[in-house]
C-alpha cells in the first residue's frame, strides 16, 4: 500500500469555506513504561499500544494494542494470528458498545522473504448494521443467535487476501459477535428482568467461520484483553508492587476486567512460507516470517452538517504494532506518531533509540541492579530489535536489511499448553517468546530482565537483574485451548469497575464491600491457611490453587454458591493429597463477575 503524507483535516460543513485542522494531540504520555523495557527483550513484546501515541490514544478504534504469533498446540500445522484493538474497553459501556470502525482498514502483514515488505496481507473492513433506528436499545432481547432479530445493532465484515499486491481471494460478509451486554440467568435472585445473551459462548463459537479456498479460520470480535500487565505502577515512575525484583507476584493487573476487539486467523503453515513448505526445517531461513498488524484511515475526512463523516483519499497508516510496547516506551515522545504512520523499511532512523535506551537508565536509578546496565551501544537489543535473534528467528537477509517486525520460526513446534513457560526462550522455551508470542507469554517480565542485561551475561545476567518483573505473571481469566483460543469478553451486567450501592432509612450509602478474594490469614502459614471471597450475586464459583509457574495444584471450590461471603481452607495438600513444599502460592478465584487472585506463602 503506497502511503501518502499522513494529513487528516474536516469540513466542517458545505456552507462554511474549507476549514483545514491538522490533528494536534496535547496528551504526551510519561514514555517510561515497562514497554521500554520490552524495546530491550528479544523483539520486545507484550502490549506495545495500549494508548502508546498522541495521536493514536485519541482513535481507540484503530489502535492496535497487541499482536501474537504462535504455532498451536492443536493445530501444529497452522500459523494462528490475534491483533487486538480498541484499549481498555468497559463491558457496561453502552448504550452505543465498543465495536470495529467501519471507517478503519484493519490488517496483518506477513513479510516471508526478509526484506521488509508485507508480501502476504489479510485486511478486514467492517459494516454496520441497524435493525431499529427508533430505539437506544442495542439489542431487544435475548441473542441467542448472530442473526437473531434480537440484536439491534449487528457488525459485519469481509476479509481479503493479498498476495505480493494481487488480490487471491475475498470472502462473503462474516458475522462479529455482539458486545457481551448481559447474561445472568432468571433464576439467580439478585437479578431482575431477561437476560441480554444467555449463552455468550455460543455466540462466540458461532462467529468462528472458514476462510475461502481452504485459507484456514478466522474469527473477529469482542474478547477479553489477553494483555497483563501493572500499568499503574508502571507509569507512576517505573514503580514495581510491593517491592522489587517483582518476580514473586503482587502486581495489580490494570487490564483485568476491560475488553479488546481482536482480529483473530489461523492459516495453514505452507500458505505464508516463502517456499510453500507445510513443515519447515527449524534451520531453513524459509521457516522464519516476521508478523505486524496495521491500522490505516483515509487522508480526509469530511464532517457534513447532519453529523455523517465521509472519508476519501488513500490509506494512511495511524497504528502500526510488531513487537508490542516498542512505540509505547523505546520512542520518544516526538518520535512516536511518525512511528505509526511509518513502514519496517523505514527502520533505521529509529535505531539510536534502541542502542541508547532510555529505560536502562531509569532501571539503573531506580533499582539495586547487579551492576550499572550499560547505556550506550546496546547491541543486544539491536539484534533483538531489528534483525531477529541468531539461530532462532534470524534470516540471512535480516542483517541486510534490518526491520521491527514480530518473527516467528515456523519450524520450532509448539509445547503443550499446560507445559508452556511464560518467560519463553530465556528459560528454555524456543516456541515462546521472542519466536513470535503466545498469550501466556510474560513479554513485561521478559523484556525487563533484557533490558537490564541478561543477554550480555555476567554480571548482568545474575542478581537483581535477571529477577526483574511487574509482579503480574498471568492473565486474569483462562485462554481457551482452541481457536481462537482468547477468553471471553467480560459481561457488561457483571462487570467489575462498579460499586454496590445500598439504600439505609432516608440515605443512600456505597457499600465497601467488593467482589474478590480477601488476603487469606495466617500469611505465611503452617500448615492451613483460611481463604476468604466475597460474591455479589449467586454464581458458578471456581477456587484454586498455582504454584509460582502456574501449574494448577489443588481445586478447593467448584459449584454453584449464593451471593455474600464464603471462606474455605486450605491445608497445603495438592490434588492428589501429597504435602506441598514451601514457598509462594497463588489463590485464583474465578467467576462470572471475573477472576481475582492473591499471593500466599507455605513456611515449614
Amino acid at each position: 500500500m503506497k502511503q501518502p503524507t499522513h494529513k487528516i483535516f474536516y469540513k466542517l460543513n458545505e456552507k462554511e469555506t474549507t476549514m483545514r485542522k491538522k490533528i494536534i494531540l496535547l496528551s504526551a504520555l510519561a514514555v517510561l513504561l515497562i514497554g521500554a523495557a520490552l524495546i530491550t527483550t528479544s523483539q520486545f513484546t507484550t502490549a506495545s499500544s495500549h494508548r502508546e501515541a498522541p495521536i493514536i490514544s485519541t482513535d481507540p478504534v484503530a489502535d492496535n494494542t497487541d499482536v501474537y504469533a504462535f504455532r498451536p498446540y492443536d493445530d501444529p500445522g497452522s500459523l494462528c494470528i490475534i491483533a487486538s484493538y480498541n484499549p481498555l474497553e468497559e463491558p457496561a459501556g453502552g448504550p452505543n458498545f465498543n465495536k470495529f470502525g467501519t471507517d478503519v482498514l484493519y490488517e496483518i502483514k506477513i513479510d516471508n522473504v526478509g526484506d521488509r515488505i508485507d508480501h502476504i496481507s489479510y485486511q478486514f473492513e467492517f459494516t454496520d448494521v441497524v435493525g431499529n433506528g427508533n430505539t437506544f436499545l442495542y439489542n431487544t432481547g435475548d441473542v441467542t443467535s448472530l442473526n437473531d432479530a434480537d440484536l439491534n445493532v449487528k457488525q459485519t465484515y469481509v476479509v481479503k487476501r493479498v498476495v505480493n499486491g494481487v488480490t487471491q481471494w475475498t470472502s462473503s460478509p462474516l458475522p462479529v459477535p455482539p458486545a457481551y451486554v448481559g447474561g445472568t440467568s432468571h433464576s439467580d435472585p439478585n437479578y431482575a428482568g431477561p437476560p441480554s445473551m444467555s449463552n455468550y459462548s455460543a455466540l462466540m463459537t458461532e462467529g468462528v467461520k472458514d476462510l475461502p479456498n481452504a485459507g484456514g479460520k478466522v474469527f473477529c470480535g469482542p474478547t477479553d484483553d489477553p494483555f497483563f500487565v501493572d500499568l499503574g505502577a508502571a507509569f507512576d515512575l517505573l514503580k514495581i508492587r510491593p517491592a522489587a525484583p517483582g518476580a514473586g507476584g503482587g502486581g495489580k493487573d490494570a487490564l483485568a476486567g476491560y475488553n479488546v476487539h481482536s482480529i483473530c486467523i489461523k492459516v495453514p503453515i505452507a500458505q505464508v512460507t516463502r517456499n510453500a513448505s507445510p513443515n519447515p526445517n527449524a534451520a531453513d531461513s524459509n521457516a522464519i516470517v516476521g508478523v505486524w498488524a496495521t491500522a490505516s484511515r483515509k487522508t480526509t475526512t469530511v464532517i457534513n452538517n447532519n453529523g455523517t463523516r465521509v472519508g476519501s483519499g488513500n490509506w494512511v497508516y495511524v497504528s502500526r504494532l510488531g513487537m508490542p510496547l516498542v512505540n509505547e516506551v523505546v520512542l520518544p515522545i516526538s518520535q512516536k506518531d511518525k512511528w505509526n504512520a511509518s513502514i519496517p523499511v523505514n527502520d533505521a532512523q529509529f535505531l539510536n533509540y534502541v542502542t541508547s535506551p532510555e529505560l536502562a537508565g531509569i532501571i539503573n536509578a531506580l533499582y539495586p541492579v547487579t551492576d550499572d546496565i550499560p547505556t550506550t551501544n546496546r547491541t543486544d537489543l539491536v539484534s533483538v530489535f531489528l534483525t531477529g535473534v541468531t539461530g532462532l528467528t534470524q534470516r540471512p537477509q535480516d542483517l541486510r536489511t534490518p526491520s521491527e517486525q514480530l518473527r516467528i520460526n515456523l519450524g520450532i513446534a509448539p509445547v503443550a499448553f499446560e507445559a508452556e513457560n511464560r518467560l519463553g526462550v530465556i528459560a528454555g522455551d524456543n516456541a515462546g517468546f521472542p519466536n513470535g508470542r503466545r498469550l501466556k507469554d510474560d513479554v513485561v517480565d521478559i523484556a525487563l530482565r533484557v533490558v537490564a542485561g541478561v543477554l550480555l551475561g555476567p554480571p548482568f545476567s545474575t542478581g537483581i537483574n535477571a529477577q526483574l518483573g511487574d509482579a503480574v505473571q498471568r492473565n486474569d481469566k483462562t485462554f481457551a485451548s482452541t481457536f481462537p483460543y482468547l477468553a471471553a469478553p467480560f459481561e457488561g451486567y457483571a462487570n467489575s469497575h462498579g460499586m454496590i450501592v445500598s439504600v439505609s432509612g432516608n440515605s443512600q450509602n456505597i457499600n465497601p464491600t467488593e467482589y474478590g478474594l480477601i488476603q487469606n490469614y495466617p500469611n505465611p502459614f503452617n500448615p492451613s491457611t483460611q481463604i476468604k471471597f466475597n460474591l455479589l450475586k449467586t454464581d458458578n464459583v471456581t477456587l484454586k490453587i498455582y504454584d509460582m509457574l502456574g501449574k494448577e495444584i489443588r481445586t478447593l471450590v467448584s459449584e454453584k454458591m449464593n451471593a455474600g461471603e464464603k471462606s474455605t481452607v486450605w491445608n497445603g495438600l495438592d490434588n492428589t493429597g501429597k504435602a506441598v513444599a514451601s514457598g509462594t502460592y497463588f489463590v485464583k478465584l474465578e467467576t462470572s463477575t471475573g477472576v481475582d487472585s492473591k499471593k500466599m506463602t507455605l513456611l515449614k
